[in-house]
């Protein structure tokens, strides 16, 4: 990741479905103008959930998100306010990530290709549990996992489903990736690995039609997988900006020692 300060007057904005996310977007659009396909910069509002869509959205332009919360959760958000708003973007800081590529091979041997933001998760479909093998570059790790699933979380997503999992908060600026299991029921103490960034993960599926997985990729599920291979997609970079002083980086430290 790295910061650099965006330059910009040309803005457009994008909304999540709430009602007080639609009714922002028409004040800020009336306020600061809407510049469309022109813009040089994204304005997101919503939710997290909807800044992971507004970037998958934007891949192709490679467009910089500065996002406020009108949602639920806004860890990805900056505050919400409608005054100074140029100014604010001009000051943020930009924070670049590369999200994780997933190809996920289902029973019937055909291949699915997503990206994810946050995490590839392999989840269990079935009241049975899941029994995973793991490998990293080519080598077996683990050669049975019996869970409810397992994820690889980038560091942004870290402190989504992966902390929810009980994996580690990873500062942003580390090339690691964390391999975190979804209630591990053998090897129960099993708490999951940090991995280099660089590091291929592959996930086979043993007894697939007796305890059928799906894949997620942020929002994306193939289900009924086999194989599932993550790695890290570095020729992908996404751009988030954020509040001078409350930077994507500041944020997940700060996550770190919350109660």
């Amino acid at each position: 990741m790295f910061r650099s300060k965006p330059h910009t007057s040309r803005v457009t904005f994008l909304a999540s479905d709430r009602p007080e996310a639609q009714e922002a977007r028409e004040r800020l659009a009336e306020r600061y103008g809407d510049a469309g396909n022109d813009a040089q910069v994204i304005v997101a509002l919503g939710g997290d959930g909807f800044m992971l869509e507004t970037l998958h959205g934007a891949l192709a332009e490679g467009k910089p998100i500065y996002g406020m919360n009108r949602g639920s959760v806004g860890f990805l958000m900056n505050e919400y306010s409608e005054d100074d708003l140029l100014e604010r973007i001009s000051a943020a800081e930009r924070a670049v990530i590369h999200p994780l590529a997933m190809v996920a091979i289902d029973t019937k041997r055909k291949q699915h290709r997503a990206l994810a933001i946050n995490e590839v998760s392999l989840l269990r479909q079935t009241r049975q549990t899941a029994k995973l093998r793991i490998s990293i570059d080519g080598k077996v790790r683990m050669s049975e996992l019996v869970c409810d699933g397992a994820l690889v979380s980038t560091p942004a997503g870290s402190t989504a489903y992966n902390l929810s999992a009980h994996g580690p908060i990873i500062p942003i600026d580390a090339r690691v990736m964390a391999l975190t299991p979804i209630s591990a029921f053998r090897p129960r103490r099993w708490r999951g690995a940090l991995l280099a960034h660089t590091a291929r993960v592959t996930f086979e599926v043993l007894e697939a039609d007796k305890r059928p997985v799906s894949a997620v990729a942020d929002n994306v599920e193939i289900r009924d997988v086999i194989e599932v291979h993550v790695s890290e997609d570095r020729a992908v970079s996404l751009s988030m900006l954020f509040d001078a002083g409350r930077s994507l980086e500041e944020r997940v430290l700060a996550e770190q020692f919350s109660a």
